[in-house]
């Protein structure tokens, strides 16, 4: 979900490259049924979305990585030491004090209220993570 609502938030900008990948994602799975459904809604397709597991090369690669939960976090650093000082938790940005530092439910398998509340979450979380890449990180042109 993160991922297709991050997309669409960048959608016209070429110089982002978004993904996603678990920390014990089974590689193949689909977007669940209420993903799909809830951002079908918000006109966003992840029918060609394919979960796949977070590997050295993808953060090796990254520029910026955002977990969903600090417990995500702590993993995603102690598993790759590569990660630390790109990896962030996805509420550390945000600009109220009770999403600040929160974790994301991670609503699989729930019912599709709890989609929905990480949906809510997500539209008011990504937009700081967009500020703050955009506030820290200078375009190819800038750099000497």
């Amino acid at each position: 979900m993160a991922e297709g609502l991050f997309r669409e938030l960048v959608k016209d900008r070429s110089d982002y490259k978004v993904g996603s990948a678990g920390v014990s994602a089974m590689p193949g799975g689909n977007a669940s049924k209420h993903t799909a459904d809830i951002l079908k809604e918000k006109g966003v397709d992840v029918s060609g979305f394919k979960s796949r597991a977070l590997t050295r090369d993808l953060v090796e690669e990254a520029t910026h990585i955002f977990t969903m939960a600090k417990h995500h976090l702590d993993a995603v650093v102690d598993e790759f030491p590569g990660a630390e000082g790109k990896a962030y938790l996805v509420s550390e940005f945000a600009s109220e004090d009770m999403l600040r530092n929160a974790d994301v439910t991670d609503p699989f398998g729930g019912p599709r209220r709890i989609y929905d509340d990480t949906r809510w979450m997500l539209e008011k979380l990504l937009p700081t993570v967009l500020a703050y890449i955009e506030q820290t990180t200078k375009p190819k042109s800038e750099e000497a």
